[in-house]
């Protein structure tokens, strides 16, 4: 009746915005990602016959703006006639930030959960539950390189390489700790209905997939680097496009992104990306990962660098 399981976020390298279907919460387009190592979301899932509510408690705090959304994905893991649940999760990076934490809270919710009711499921069948409560969720179910495809009935994820085949380092440059003002779900919605680069963007997605796929199967990180900063580049124009304007960055996010230009200048084997919020992920060989920390380190307005390397999905980390 209890279980812990523990997540990673993943980085989108070929990213996703807006959706196709907004019940079934599917993405309009699919995505590749890597699956992170060292951050790390563990989340706790005690079904208590006691209860009369569900309660949600994150990083010491209880958490009730946050807890309809876990409840319903703990429905559609246990079913809603189900026992009430206490719910603890810890993250040991910021949240909400644009750092991907609901992408490791759902997917490590959605193992846990599974494990403390008893349930017998697949990878498939818990991505798939996770990807309803955020689309990015579902590729933490998997580890090193990800790719999520659209299919007829809903998603298909699966792990196109695996971390140890291509040892990558992923330094993120943290320039807020706020919460996002808009969400990225709200921030999605206002895309689709009023970027004119919109339509443009889904049409060029699988021309970009196809590129990164084919770039991860041989290794090549120069042609990795250019199509994920331009793929995106592109995303932040459609969300700049917006009415109103959806804008993420601040001025260390520039200011980090000229750091990434000097390094590359400088022969670096680095290259930058940035999810909805103003953090920049900058992914790097191995050997150049303490050039890219210090120069990021000493970036006005860094307030501190995280650093992992590619790691496995979600999985249960004990329980009874």
């Amino acid at each position: 009746m209890r279980a812990i399981a523990r997540a990673q976020p993943n980085i989108a390298l070929i990213k996703y915005w807006g959706k196709r279907d907004s019940q079934r919460n599917l993405p309009a387009v699919g995505s590749i990602s890597v699956t992170l190592d060292e951050l790390y979301t563990t989340m706790a899932v005690a079904l208590d016959g006691a209860l009369d509510h569900d309660e949600l408690e994150v990083n010491g705090r209880a958490a009730q703006s946050m807890l309809p959304r876990v409840s319903r994905c703990l429905d559609s893991v246990l079913g809603g006639d189900r026992l009430r649940a206490r719910v603890t999760s810890e993250s040991n990076f910021p949240i909400a930030a644009g750092l991907a934490s609901s992408a490791s809270s759902f997917a490590a919710l959605v193992v846990a959960a599974a494990a403390a009711g008893g349930r017998e499921t697949t990878v498939d069948e818990l991505a798939g539950l996770a990807g309803r409560a955020s689309g990015s969720a579902a590729r933490s179910l998997y580890g090193g390189f990800v790719e999520l495809r659209n299919d007829a009935d809903g998603i298909d994820v699966a792990t196109i390489l695996d971390g140890e085949a291509w040892p990558m380092r992923v330094v993120a440059a943290v320039t807020s700790r706020a919460p996002k003002p808009v969400s990225s779900g709200d921030a999605m919605e206002i895309s689709r209905r009023t970027s004119p680069f919109y339509s443009r963007w889904i049409e060029e997605q699988d021309m970009d997939l196809a590129t990164a796929r084919d770039a991860i199967a041989v290794r090549d990180f120069g042609k990795l680097a250019s199509i994920a900063e331009h793929n995106c580049l592109k995303m932040h124009s459609v969300m700049w496009a917006s009415r109103p304007p959806v804008v993420y960055w601040n001025a260390a996010t520039l200011a980090c992104l000229e750091r990434v230009r000097e390094l590359q200048a400088q022969g670096a084997a680095a290259f930058f990306t940035i999810d909805a919020g103003p953090q920049v992920k900058v992914i790097c060989l191995p050997e150049d990962e303490t050039r890219v920390i210090d120069a990021l380190s000493n970036t006005d307005g860094v307030e501190t660098v995280l650093v992992s390397g590619i790691g496995p999905g979600a999985a249960r980390v004990n329980g009874d």
